[in-house]
């Protein structure tokens, strides 16, 4: 395995490409949805989504957007990319919708080509967050709008589910769900980062993401269908069926109000607009 952390996530994506988002469990869709609200893009406009994954995003963008816009998705995951594309031809949208492998930290599209950016929970995978901003800052034309997601806390009795994962995740590797130190820690934070990359008029918006699972072998096949694969990953071989056996007992000991299986995500909206 590289020790590369970019070249990590990209391996972990491309390999979950299959699954990821389509376990029957609803938390990429509601979060990217809120996004693209929140961004109102409008027909004729062009939006570029960055790291769009399986186009929770993407596909919401190119609704809103119509055949007379434009929308371009981005991700450094090439299984991704490839069957994302094969679901926008397999949609009709290829006339007017891209997917194509590329670095968020460096957008591969000339400057001032687009009146909206969106990237859903894609900022605190990387190492420079404001170099990918400053990036995605000039691609958008004057007055364009931003919008990122990314992760508030979550139930506290979630904490003892994961907490044996994540011990053995190397410290250079990032959980995205715990990676809310820095700009992530808080709404100001996470404006002030988006103003220091050149934005105006930040705002934030949240919202709770009420994720829930039939039984614990809903809950794991979700946990391996995404970028938590990796402390899966992380664990040795010999100490899996304990780490999982402890994680499912924490699961049932901490059932939501509801009395399902699950836990309650903040979701934090940054917006801001380029001057």
């Amino acid at each position: 395995m590289t020790d590369d952390p970019a070249a990590r996530v990209a391996d972990v994506f491309h390999r979950v490409a299959d699954t990821y988002d389509a376990v029957g469990v609803d938390f990429f869709e509601p979060i990217a949805a809120g996004l693209v609200a929140e961004l109102a893009p409008q027909p004729g406009e062009r939006a570029l989504d960055v790291g769009c994954g399986r186009g929770a995003a993407l596909f919401r963008l190119a609704e809103a957007v119509g055949p007379t816009g434009h929308v371009a998705g981005i991700d450094v995951a090439s299984g991704m990319v490839e069957r994302t594309r094969a679901d926008v031809v397999e949609a009709g949208l290829d006339g007017f919708v891209t997917v194509e492998v590329g670095d968020a930290n460096a957008v591969p599209v000339p400057d001032a080509s687009f009146d909206v950016v969106a990237s859903s929970l894609v900022l605190f995978f990387l190492t420079e967050p404001l170099v990918a901003l400053l990036s995605w800052h000039d691609v958008l034309v004057p007055g364009g709008r931003l919008g990122v997601t990314t992760f508030g806390p979550f139930n506290d009795e979630w904490h003892d589910v994961e907490r044996a994962l994540r011990s053995y995740l190397p410290p250079e590797q990032r959980d995205p769900r715990t990676n809310t130190g820095g700009p992530f820690a808080s709404d100001a934070g996470m404006e002030a980062l988006v103003t220091q990359a050149g934005f105006v008029d930040g705002r934030t918006v949240t919202t709770i993401v009420e994720v829930r699972f039939d039984d614990h072998e809903d809950w794991y096949r979700w946990s391996m269908s995404h970028g938590q694969r990796q402390l899966w990953e992380s664990v040795p071989v010999e100490e899996l069926g304990r780490v999982r056996s402890d994680a499912v007992d924490a699961l049932h000991a901490a059932p939501r109000p509801d009395g399902r299986l699950g836990f309650d995500q903040q979701v934090r909206y940054t917006l801001a607009r380029r001057a």
